[in-house]
């Protein structure tokens, strides 16, 4: 059985707080955000242990001004209940990161008196030691996995939080091997239009293949600038956030 969480209590936090980057063992991760601030997005990461980190991307709908509260209240509880579930050195991660997103659907559920909001949201846990990715797909934009062999895309793994009581995602795990980088966008970027044409996945992967920068920021850049150059200024939050291995990392996990 899985830990369980009250997440009824109210939570006086106004807005959504700053979250710095960890520094990661033979990685890097970064996070970017373009334009003004009209609706949802949040990325959010969190050192669990010394060789786990947790990290995630979340879509509430609405304006700003309409759902910050739920963004805040999302945000207390991917860090607070994310590291209780994480905090052991022995734990199952793909256990952990459903019963994480069951207590983020039940937070948006429960924020702001209830109600249903559509939240798509993708969060993963990175193991450092061992370069893999545990995580959970609630109806997000796919993430996008970039190794020698070309780009996979991390589909669905369920439903977009915020919408049913009790609804479930499965929990997959992915290897990133040396080199290899992960790209989340958040929808307003595969939806910005240029002459009712959206900017769309196809081209998100093909800047993903194309860029071959030595730094996570320049992977979430090339992708932002890109759809900069092609719609006109956004309508949407439009965020990129990229978990980027060392080339060099199994060979210094030898040594």
């Amino acid at each position: 059985m899985g830990l369980l969480f009250n997440s009824a209590k109210v939570v006086t936090v106004r807005e959504p707080v700053h979250s710095d980057v960890p520094e990661l063992n033979n990685a890097q991760l970064a996070a970017v955000y373009y334009g003004e601030r009209v609706g949802g997005d949040l990325y959010d990461f969190l050192r669990v242990t010394p060789d786990r980190v947790l990290f995630g991307m979340l879509d509430v709908a609405g304006r700003v001004e309409d759902n910050q509260q739920i963004v805040s209240s999302a945000q207390q509880t991917f860090r607070s209940v994310g590291a209780a579930l994480f905090k052991r050195a022995e734990i199952n991660e793909a256990d952990a990161m459903i019963e994480l997103c069951l207590e983020l659907n039940r937070t948006i559920l429960q924020a702001e008196g209830g109600g249903v909001r559509s939240c798509p949201a993708f969060a993963a846990c990175y193991n450092e030691t061992l370069g893999t990715l545990c995580y959970f797909n609630a109806g997000h934009t796919p993430g996008l996995l970039r190794d020698e062999v070309g780009v996979t895309e991390l589909k669905a793994t369920g439903l977009p939080l915020g919408l049913f009581s009790h609804t479930t995602c499965d929990a997959p795990m992915a290897a990133l091997p040396p080199g290899a980088a992960l790209l989340l966008v958040s929808r307003g970027v595969v939806e910005g239009k240029f002459k009712g044409e959206e900017y769309g996945l196809d081209r998100v992967k093909e800047c993903l293949t194309q860029e071959r920068s030595a730094t996570a920021q320049e992977v979430c850049t090339c992708v932002l600038d890109d759809v900069q150059r092609y719609t006109p200024p956004a309508h949407n939050d439009m965020t990129a956030l990229a978990l980027l291995r060392d080339a060099q990392a199994k060979l210094m996990e030898v040594q």
